[in-house]
């Protein structure tokens, strides 16, 4: 594994642990070499995941819409810049770029693009890890929903396997890189 896509926020979060988790996963993922790719913005845990990996001599790419660059908003700091035309466009680019994917806490475009690494994944377009940063609990009910989906006929319990969870960085990245596809993907419907 030589590169992770990680899906963050523009914003924060309440309280330091968010903040923390995005230092911790940056640093880490420079210790052990790993590129990270990203959204490219310098605010938000964005800016502090990319800061701290570049800060610990790791090599950061962020991708970013030309409509994001202005007002400070991209990370002029990086290894490398890619600034594309539209949210498509983004998204496609840090997938190419990407050997797995980590959402860390964060809000509705987070979990948009976390959602669709996961479906792209249920189909077979890919067979690439994919995982949570589950600071302090925050994918808790996400996690419960997944679940519930599976109880109610709505998602295979192979599907929910896709979504790998862990609370601070080691012990995610151990379990993308131990976690192996389950052969040739096929979507079909629920038994």
């Amino acid at each position: 594994m030589t590169s992770l896509c990680v899906f963050c926020g523009s914003n924060t979060g309440r309280g330091p642990r968010y903040v923390d988790g995005a230092r911790r996963l940056g640093r880490h993922l420079a210790d052990e070499g790993i590129a990270v790719v990203y959204g490219g913005a310098s605010v938000g845990t964005m800016g502090t995941l990319a800061d701290a990996a570049l800060e610990a001599g790791g090599t950061v790419i962020g991708v970013i819409p030309r409509q994001q660059t202005g007002q400070e908003m991209a990370h002029r700091g990086l290894t490398q810049l890619h600034v594309v035309e539209s949210m498509h466009e983004r998204k496609a680019k840090m997938i190419e770029l990407a050997d797995g994917f980590i959402a860390l806490p964060g809000g509705l475009g987070t979990l948009e693009e976390f959602a669709e690494v996961l479906t792209w994944s249920q189909l077979g377009i890919h067979s690439l890890p994919t995982g949570l940063l589950d600071t302090d609990g925050y994918y808790g009910h996400f996690l419960a929903f997944l679940d519930h989906a599976v109880a109610e006929g709505f998602l295979r319990p192979a599907d929910r396997e896709l979504v790998l969870a862990g609370e601070d960085p080691a012990t995610l990245l151990d379990a993308l890189r131990n976690w192996e596809p389950a052969g040739e993907r096929q979507w079909r419907p629920v038994e």
